[in-house]
């Protein structure tokens, strides 16, 4: 479902759209799908009320946390196992491969399996430069670059996969995934996040994604 976004019209698009500053999109990495990790369970929307999570800089994120009627914390991401030792956070949301590598797991007892949000990464280029390059090089570098995106994004699956495989190896972390009446009161819970956020991310483009997933919010 994920690649239908971004290796497809709507992925393009937004590259589109960097062409005015400058840059060219060439391909779009994974790091994978967020899960959400705490020291009680996540499984209700009402499990989130009062509790202290970790965010990125993001306005979209501080929305969403809001929306369950949570407090969003901004940190850094090489704070966030102190804080979580101290108290100072209550939880968080990232990909399994981060929450193992940075060995969140070992200071949060329980993870959901989520799947409520993606981190992914931009492969860019200067787009002056790009234009500079002979036609036959640039044709072998995008095809370079396809061969490298369908690796990088399988190495992402496996290691997130391998990742959540060493969390509930470890006995220190209760992993738990959704039923799918909570991911609809999940969903039910953060679609008004997407129109909160229409200025800031452009209406046209939500509905273009509604359209192409067959997203129940598309109603």
């Amino acid at each position: 479902m994920l690649a239908r976004i971004t290796e497809g019209p709507i992925g393009q698009n937004l590259f589109r759209k960097l062409e005015a500053k400058g840059i060219k999109g060439l391909a779009y990495w994974d790091n994978g799908m967020k899960v959400m990790t705490a020291n009680k369970p996540l499984h209700k929307v009402d499990d989130f009320r009062g509790m202290k999570m970790r965010i990125q800089s993001s306005k979209v994120l501080d929305e969403q946390f809001r929306a369950l009627k949570a407090n969003p914390q901004v940190l850094a991401f090489s704070e966030v196992y102190q804080a979580m030792q101290t108290g100072v956070v209550d939880g968080s949301e990232n990909t399994p491969s981060n929450i193992y590598s940075q060995k969140v797991h070992e200071v949060q007892s329980q993870l959901t399996v989520s799947d409520h949000g993606y981190i992914g990464y931009a492969v860019i280029v200067n787009k002056k430069f790009w234009e500079s390059l002979p036609p036959d090089v640039r044709g072998q570098l995008e095809s370079a670059m396809k061969d490298a995106t369908r690796y990088a994004n399988a190495i992402a699956q496996q290691e997130n996969e391998d990742a959540l495989a060493a969390i509930k190896a470890s006995g220190k972390t209760k992993v738990y995934y959704l039923t799918d009446a909570e991911k609809a009161e999940w969903r039910k819970a953060l679609l008004p996040v997407h129109k909160s956020m229409e200025s800031r991310v452009g209406k046209d483009l939500i509905q273009e994604i509604y359209k192409e997933t067959a997203n129940l919010g598309a109603k």
